[in-house]
C-alpha cells in the first residue's frame, strides 16, 4: 500500500525512520477470553497517549493499534456467511483504495491469488467505523476497510500459507493487510490513542473476546505517519529503534538464494523479497521474525536468534546456551539497538529488552492470573494486595507467558530448553572452521622480498601501514579511530584502489534516551560512600544505611 510519504527532498530521506512509542500488553496467564481484556488492553494504551504523537493537526495521530486472539464467537455472528470450526480458516482487514474501480481491481486482484494458492474464499466483511474524530490530514490518505475470510487448510498449515498469500498480494497488488491469520486480529491506523476505540466499532461489541491483548501508541521522530507505519504488525510491537536495520535487510537480501523449506509450500521467489524495501525498522523486523517462526522454529527461539543476549564475552554462561547463541551467529547478525520488543502467536507473548537495557521493561502478576507488561509504570490501576509479582526486564532477557500453559516461563528455564533441543556444540565442531585450523600462516604470507609488491598490488598506502597495521600488529586489537572520514571517496580518486576502499561502514546515529543524571548522581554516592572493592548491585545491609543521598525522598503520598 502506498505509504504516503513525501518525495526526498533538500536534507529529507524517506529511509531516515526512528521511534520511541508506547507498548504494553495484558493477558491472562490461564487463557481466559473476555470483553474486559480489550478494555484493559485500550486503557492501557490510552495511558499511554503521552508516548504518542499527532502534529500541529491534533486530531491526526502518528498510530495506534491493537492485536487480539481471533474473536471467533464475534466474527461468527457478523460475518454474514458460515465459517469453518476455528483454526481452520484466517482472516485479517486490507486496507484497500477507496475509489470504487480502484477498489474492484484490487478485490479481484487478491481473489486471483487466493485461487492460484489453492486456498478457498470464503468471503468478504466490510469493517464498521466512524471517521467523524479524525483530522483532515489522516482522512485524506484513509484507506477502506475490508476483512477478507479464507479456508482450504488449518492451524499451522493454514498460517503458513495464509503468509505466503498475504506477501504475494502486497507485492503484486500494492493491497496492505495489517494481519491474516488463524490466530490472531489486528485493528490499527494512523489515528491519535483515545480514536481507536471510537474509530473502529468492534472494539466496542461485548461479542469481541480475547485472553490477551498487545497494543502501541506511536512517535516516530524522524518522518510522517501513514496507515501501515502504525503498530502492532503480525507479530511485534517495538518501542525504540534497531540501527543495524539497513546492514541486517542486506544481509536478508543475500541470504534468499539459499533459503529453502519443506515446510512454506511452492518456489519461495515468489514471496521475494522477504524485507519490504521502505518499510520501518520494524516492519522489516517482523517480516524476517515471521519467515523464522514459519519456518519451524517457536517463536520465542526466533526472536532470540534476532535479538540474543551479550553472550560472546560471558565467561559464566552455561555451554550449552553459549553453543545456542554461536550455533544461530552463523546464520543471523543481531538486530541491534535500543529496543523493547513486545511480541505474541495467539498463545504465548512475551516481551525482550536489547543486551544494553536502553529501553524499559516493566511487568506486574496479580493473584487471579493478570498480566500486565508495558514500556512504564501506571498504564493499569491494580489492586497492590493482589500483586504478586513485580519487576522489570533486564538486558538480554525474556519474559514470557503460556496461556496453554497457564504459567509464566522464566527467562532461564526458557533459554535452557532451547539450548537443549538440538546437540549444538557437535554441529558446530562438526562444520565450523576456526582460523587456527587454517594452513600454518608461512605457507600463507609472503615471503619478505616481495612484500612491498604485495603491498601496491592491494592498494595500501602509508597511513594505512602506520595508523590501522601498525597498531593492530603490535597491540593484537583493531585500531580506535573517529567516526568518519575526510579522505576523498574512492570513486573519485585518480588511482586505482582496492574493491573494499569503494564501501563505507554505515554508522548507527540513534536517538537514544538520555541518562539518568539524579541516578547517576546516586550511584556516586553509593560508591564513594560503600567504596569500590564492594557490590554496588547487593550492598551490605550496614553499608546501606551509611549512604547519605544527595536528595530528599518523597513518600508516596508527597508524589
Amino acid at each position: 500500500m502506498k505509504r504516503d510519504l513525501p518525495e526526498p527532498q533538500g536534507l529529507y530521506q524517506p529511509a531516515f525512520e526512528h521511534d520511541a512509542c508506547g507498548v504494553s500488553f495484558v493477558v491472562d496467564m490461564h487463557g481466559r477470553k473476555s470483553h474486559a481484556m480489550i478494555e484493559r488492553g485500550l486503557t492501557a494504551l490510552c495511558n499511554l497517549e503521552h508516548r504518542g504523537a499527532s502534529g500541529s493537526e491534533v486530531n491526526t495521530g502518528d498510530g495506534a493499534g491493537i492485536l487480539v486472539q481471533m474473536p471467533d464467537r464475534f466474527l461468527r455472528a457478523v460475518a454474514g456467511f458460515d465459517l469453518p470450526e476455528v483454526g481452520s480458516y484466517a482472516a485479517g482487514m486490507a486496507f484497500l483504495p477507496t475509489d470504487a474501480d480502484e477498489q474492484a481491481q484490487a478485490v479481484r486482484g487478491v481473489e486471483k491469488l487466493v485461487e492460484d494458492e489453492g486456498l478457498t474464499l470464503l468471503g468478504w466483511r466490510d469493517v464498521p467505523f466512524d471517521d467523524s474524530m479524525i483530522g483532515a490530514s489522516a482522512k485524506a490518505v484513509e484507506p477502506a476497510f475490508r476483512q477478507l475470510f479464507i479456508g482450504g487448510a488449518d492451524g499451522l498449515d493454514l498460517e503458513r500459507r495464509a503468509f505466503i498469500l498475504r506477501k504475494r498480494v502486497e507485492h503484486d497488488t500494492g493491497v496492505y493487510f495489517p494481519s491474516l491469520s488463524c490466530r490472531t486480529l489486528i485493528y490499527k491506523g494512523m489515528l491519535t490513542v483515545p480514536q481507536l476505540r471510537d474509530f473502529f466499532l468492534d472494539l466496542q461489541d461485548e461479542r469481541l473476546e480475547s485472553a490477551l491483548a498487545l497494543v502501541h501508541s506511536r512517535f516516530s521522530t524522524n518522518t510522517f505517519p501513514s496507515w501501515p507505519l502504525a503498530h502492532p504488525y503480525r507479530y511485534i510491537a517495538h518501542n525504540g529503534e534497531i540501527n543495524t536495520v539497513q546492514g541486517n535487510q542486506n544481509w536478508m537480501r543475500a541470504r534468499e538464494a539459499l533459503l529453502q523449506s519443506d515446510l512454506l509450500p511452492g518456489d519461495l521467489e515468489r514471496i521475494f523479497p522477504i524485507c519490504t524495501p521502505g518499510g520501518s525498522d520494524t516492519a522489516r523486523f517482523d517480516e524476517v521474525l515471521e519467515l523464522l517462526h514459519l519456518g519451524g522454529r517457536s517463536l520465542p527461539h526466533a526472536v532470540l536468534m534476532m535479538i540474543p543476549e551479550a553472550w560472546e564475552n560471558h565467561g559464566g554462561m552455561p555451554e550449552a546456551k553459549r553453543d545456542f547463541y554461536r550455533f544461530h551467529a552463523t546464520m543471523m547478525e543481531p538486530w541491534d539497538g535500543p529496543a523493547s520488543v513486545a511480541f505474541t502467536d495467539g498463545t504465548v507473548i512475551g516481551a525482550v529488552l536489547d543486551r544494553n537495557g536502553l529501553r524499559p521493561s516493566r511487568y506486574w502478576v496479580t493473584s487471579d492470573g493478570l498480566v500486565i507488561m508495558a514500556s512504564e509504570v501506571g498504564v493499569l490501576d491494580v489492586d497492590q494486595s493482589t500483586v504478586v509479582e513485580k519487576g522489570r526486564l533486564q538486558p538480554g532477557r525474556m519474559f514470557l507467558v503460556d496461556t496453554s500453559a497457564g504459567r509464566i516461563i522464566g527467562d532461564e528455564e526458557l533459554k535452557q530448553s532451547l539450548a537443549a533441543e538440538h546437540p549444538y556444540g557437535e554441529w558446530l565442531h562438526a562444520g565450523q572452521v576456526h582460523l587456527d585450523d587454517m594452513p600454518p600462516r608461512d605457507m600463507l604470507t609472503p615471503q619478505h622480498s616481495s612484500v612491498v609488491q604485495h603491498q601496491r598490488l592491494f592498494g595500501y598506502t602509508t597511513e594505512e601501514l602506520k595508523i590501522l597495521i601498525g597498531p593492530m600488529a603490535k597491540t593484537g586489537m583493531e585500531a580506535l579511530g573517529s567516526m568518519g572520514t575526510d579522505t576523498p571517496i574512492a570513486v573519485l580518486s585518480n588511482r586505482p584502489r582496492v574493491l573494499f576502499d569503494y564501501f563505507s561502514q554505515l554508522f548507527a546515529q540513534v536517538t537514544n534516551p538520555p541518562l539518568d543524571a539524579i541516578r547517576e548522581e546516586l550511584v556516586t554516592s553509593l560508591r564513594t560512600t560503600i567504596g569500590p572493592e564492594q557490590n554496588l548491585l547487593s550492598p551490605s545491609p550496614a553499608s546501606c544505611r551509611q549512604v547519605t543521598l544527595p536528595y530528599p525522598i518523597l513518600t508516596n503520598d508527597e508524589l
